[in-house]
């Protein structure tokens, strides 16, 4: 059942992409599959200015399905909080939902999120799983301790509500957030987001870290579920120490108040910080000696975050001292 632009949506789904009209399809075709049961629902796909047939891609779903509930966007300004944004001012339902387009939801997604706030009236935010397509082939190494750079999330099977201030926060491939609240507390941060194929990126965390200053309750939800496309580069060492780097960068950007209430600083890094990075230090060079090669690269990870974050308080420090007057 398609909806009439005269016809409020339940449900607004909310899709950036930029550059991957291949898998945006698998997303499309998932997303117009829906379950509905008198559902309405729009899907809101914003072009963050890509180079490839995206456009193109979309007309042909539209097409194909005969839809009029599937809305293009495009976003010149690069940057994924940038395409999140336009999202948001672009769509009609008091509830947005947000995907990737390398993701493929369940068949009965959007139904999930639209009877999950009718059962949790008091929840302002909720997500669910984010999965790796079956049939992914991981390496030994790469198991769930490190699915945090593959975008991917599974607290287990219980519905949760989560303390993001003291805890493990929602990831964007698979969040829902009342409209209201987007006028309350504002919207994606620019300065936090990724860019083209940027990783480390903290946009959708600082946003749902204002949600719980604002006494906003957030809620993981098992039954809502996507698969996402595990890209190959993905399974690199390389890559997720590139993601630990890009993270503390901008862990650094992002100055929340509880990470940086250490008195001692150094450089304008927290005291904190310093200690945490050396007892890593001395755990990664214990299991080196003792060839415990997991355990190592926990450590190393950890110690790359705290590279990127020095790197970039180190790079902020060097530029006020050169504006400053001498």
């Amino acid at each position: 059942m398609a909806i009439s632009s005269a016809t409020q949506p339940d449900v607004s789904v909310i899709v950036p992409t930029y550059n991957r009209c291949e898998i945006l399809r698998v997303a499309l075709d998932s997303l117009m599959n829906q379950e509905r049961a008198g559902l309405n629902y729009e899907v809101i796909v914003v072009d963050n200015n890509s180079k490839d047939e995206t456009r193109n891609t979309i007309g042909e779903v539209i097409r194909s399905f005969n839809c009029d509930n599937l809305v293009y966007c495009f976003e010149a300004k690069q940057g994924v909080s940038y395409a999140r944004n336009t999202g948001i001012a672009t769509a009609r339902a008091p509830i947005l939902a947000f995907a990737d387009d390398d993701i493929r939801p369940a068949s009965d997604w959007v139904a999930s999120i639209h009877e999950a706030f009718k059962s949790f009236p008091e929840v302002d935010c909720i997500g669910g799983k984010v999965l790796p397509d079956p049939g992914t082939e991981f390496p030994a190494w790469l198991t769930t301790h490190h699915w945090t750079p593959l975008a991917l999330l599974d607290f287990g099977d219980k519905p949760i509500k989560l303390d993001v201030q003291n805890g493990p926060g929602l990831i964007s491939a698979n969040l829902a957030v009342r409209a209201s609240v987007f006028e309350e507390v504002g919207s994606f941060q620019p300065q936090l987001q990724r860019v083209k194929d940027g990783i480390g990126s903290m946009e959708d965390y600082e946003f749902e870290m204002r949600l719980a200053t604002a006494k906003k309750q957030i809620m993981y939800l098992p039954q809502l579920v996507v698969y996402a496309h595990v890209f190959e580069e993905r399974l690199t060492k390389a890559y997720h120490r590139r993601w630990y780097c890009g993270h503390g960068r901008f862990y650094a950007r992002m100055r929340h108040e509880v990470f940086e209430s250490s008195k001692a600083r150094v450089l304008d890094v927290p005291g904190h910080l310093y200690r945490r990075t050396w007892s890593h230090m001395l755990n990664w060079l214990k299991y080196r000696l003792t060839n415990t090669g997991d355990l190592e690269f926990q450590q190393e990870l950890q110690i790359q975050f705290f590279w990127g974050f020095f790197r970039e308080r180190f790079a902020d420090r060097r530029n006020v001292l050169e504006m400053t007057p001498r």
